[in-house]
């Protein structure tokens, strides 16, 4: 069941069922027709919402080019409903395919930051798998996480940190962006070990532009050249911002993204 967008309100859809059951936000621009029927998808990063700097300048990029965008809050996040803490990459990657399955674009341009990075190339794994999905006609990733619980949260655990997960299920550290804690669970870091993409080739049939800061503190650069090596197949530009930092949220940093994304999108309608 879904409801409709107001000018300013986004539409609702349920995803799961019982107890797992919750409502999902989505703020959809359409597409235009013909060659200009294409989607940007957006996927934030942990603790990210669809109301983040770079997340609006993507949708406003699509209505300057006639394309469409869709901007949606994983479940704990921003208006969506349900509670952060039982957030997992499988459950948000759950909502990321409903969200896609209810739009039902006809070519996307997924665009996923931090985490989104991780989600966006499991949503192509599982929409390869289905006979009747869009096609991906590109991947812009930021600062791009897969595998973060394993690669770098996993190896860097304190002795405090393991024994609260151990013994409460989850553990807190400060948080350079809120003065809320960034809080990692059990759940997620089990769950991230079944989603876990950085195993083997990665088949993704579109082409690939990483923007990666070199004073990224969160994700190391080196991280994302690694996910390069697992993209052997794939046409991959891979754009390292000596002074940027994990947020690439400068001016112009936003037109790097901006401009990948736009490439992308039009080289697929020539």
């Amino acid at each position: 069941m879904s409801e409709a967008a107001t000018a300013n309100q986004p539409a609702f859809i349920s995803v799961g069922e019982g107890e797992n059951k919750r409502q999902i936000a989505i703020s959809e621009r359409a597409a235009g027709k013909g060659l200009k029927n294409v989607s940007f998808v957006w996927l934030s990063g942990y603790r990210s919402d669809m109301s983040g700097t770079k997340a609006v300048e993507l949708d406003a990029l699509a209505d300057r080019l006639g394309f469409g965008c869709i901007r949606f809050d994983y479940s704990g996040h921003g208006q969506s409903g349900g509670q952060f803490t039982d957030g997992t990459i499988s459950r948000w990657l759950e909502e990321a395919l409903a969200v896609i399955e209810h739009v039902k674009p006809k070519k996307i341009v997924l665009v996923g930051s931090s985490m989104g990075g991780w989600i966006a190339l499991r949503v192509i794994q599982e929409l390869r798998k289905r006979k009747k999905a869009p096609d991906v006609a590109g991947l812009v990733l930021i600062a791009p996480a897969p595998d973060f619980t394993i690669d770098l949260i996993e190896p860097n655990l304190s002795d405090v940190e393991r024994r609260s997960l151990a013994e409460r299920g989850f553990f807190e550290e400060p948080s350079e962006y809120s003065p809320e804690p960034n809080i990692f669970t059990r759940a997620l870091i089990e769950d991230g070990r079944a989603n876990r993409v950085l195993t083997g080739i990665i088949e993704t049939g579109c082409p690939v532009h990483i923007l990666q800061g070199m004073e990224d503190a969160d994700v190391p650069f080196a991280h994302s050249l690694k996910l390069v090596e697992h993209l052997p197949a794939d046409d991959v530009v891979l754009t390292l911002v000596r002074d940027g930092d994990h947020r690439l949220s400068r001016p112009q940093d936003l037109e790097r993204m901006l401009t990948a994304a736009e490439t992308l999108a039009l080289h697929n309608t020539q």
